[in-house]
C-alpha cells in the first residue's frame, strides 16, 4: 500500500467537536475501504493567506494514511462533497514523519522561546532598538 498525507481545511465557524467529527468521518471512509490512518493531527484554527469562500481563518487537520490509491480517490470524492471543508490536498510520500509534524513542533518552539511581542529585552515598547 502507498503512503499519503491528507490535509483539509474546515470552515472557521465550526466548533472543535464538529472538526473532530469530520476527521473521524475521513478515518471511517479510509478504514471501510481497507486502508489505515497512521496518525491524525489537528493544527487548530489558523489564519489563511487570502479569503476563501468568505473565510479568513480555517481549522487545519492532517491525516497520515497507508492505503491504496482507490481509497484516496474515494476520500477525496467524499471530501469534495462536504460543504464544511473549504480546501483539501493529498500528497503521496515516501515515508511518514516520526513524532509530531513540523506544524506541531513550530507551536511548541514558539511557546518555549516566548515569542510574544515585547518579550525581547533589546527592544523598547514600540519594537525599536533602545536609543532610537
Amino acid at each position: 500500500m502507498a503512503l499519503y498525507e491528507h490535509v483539509f481545511l474546515a470552515r472557521q465557524d465550526l466548533a472543535q467537536a464538529q472538526v473532530d467529527a469530520l476527521a473521524e468521518t475521513a478515518t471511517k471512509i479510509i478504514e471501510d475501504n481497507k486502508g489505515k490512518v497512521v496518525k491524525t493531527e489537528t493544527w487548530g484554527l489558523r489564519s489563511l493567506a487570502y479569503r476563501i469562500a468568505k473565510n479568513r481563518k480555517a481549522h487545519y487537520v492532517m491525516l497520515e494514511i497507508d492505503a491504496p490509491g482507490a481509497v484516496v480517490a474515494e476520500l477525496e470524492r467524499q471530501t469534495q462533497i462536504n460543504e464544511d471543508v473549504i480546501r483539501y490536498m493529498t500528497v503521496k510520500v515516501d515515508e511518514h514523519e516520526n513524532g509530531p509534524t513540523v506544524m506541531m513542533r513550530k507551536g511548541e518552539r514558539d511557546r518555549e522561546r516566548g515569542r510574544d511581542r515585547g518579550d525581547r529585552p533589546d527592544r523598547g515598547p514600540r519594537g525599536g532598538f533602545d536609543g532610537e
